[in-house]
């Protein structure tokens, strides 16, 4: 039960689906539906020794392959399937890099604060991507008064997620980073919302243990 305060006992466990080829290559990968690269795969199957004792009551999972399939390597697959987890829609920026869409405009294109333009589908606004990420957290709560939620999408729209838990300006997604299959965690100090873990993922922690070593950079 939530206490006065607004605060519930659980907490939001965030997934960014596996690697896929677009997502290696920088490709905005919003409705096209690509699957998993064997890297990406052998992710989420990591993911599911970190996830091996913990319990969730609920879990919702993009329609698209790559977030299903990294669920239920993840050990995860009693999972519903729930459309507002969709990624951006990016209109006609679908399917070409940041370094390309700069190009096509003439100028540094950032999403987050520039959007994107209709294409063969709509697009969305940074706005639009944000009134579903509170029809997500909203859809959940009353699962959070009894323990956590996992919830397995896309890299920008769980950004813009992260960023209405915080209370924040869905822009202010921009600062974060999110790494294909990666895991974060959406959590309370007191009563304040709480970012408790972000960007944990299988690169990051070889980075910790081998200070060298940098990862390829990917959009």
């Amino acid at each position: 039960m939530a206490k006065p305060d607004g605060v519930v006992p659980g907490s939001i466990y965030l997934f960014r689906h596996g690697e896929t080829e677009w997502s290696l290559s920088g490709q905005h990968t919003g409705t096209t539906d690509l699957p998993l690269l064997p890297e990406g795969e052998a992710a989420a199957r990591e993911l599911a020794d970190i996830l091996r004792h913990r319990r969730f009551e609920r879990v919702l999972v993009s329609p698209l392959q790559r977030a299903r399939h990294t669920a239920e390597l993840a050990g995860l697959g009693d999972f519903e399937v729930e459309p507002l987890l969709r990624e951006w829609d990016y209109g006609a920026y679908e399917g070409i890099t940041t370094v390309e869409i700069s190009e096509r405009l003439g100028r540094p294109w950032e999403v987050f604060t520039d959007g994107v333009a209709p294409g063969e589908t709509p697009g969305e606004t940074v706005e639009e991507v944000a009134a579903r990420a509170q029809q997500v957290i909203d859809k959940v709560w009353p699962n959070l008064e009894r323990g956590n939620v996992a919830l397995f999408g896309h890299g920008h729209a769980l950004r813009v997620l992260t960023a209405v838990w915080l209370g924040e300006n869905p822009r202010f997604g921009q600062h974060l980073i999110l790494d294909a299959g990666s895991m974060s965690v959406l959590t309370h100090h007191r009563s304040t919302r709480c970012i408790g873990t972000y960007n944990l993922s299988p690169w990051r922690l070889l980075k910790d243990s081998t200070p060298d070593s940098t990862p390829d950079s990917t959009t």
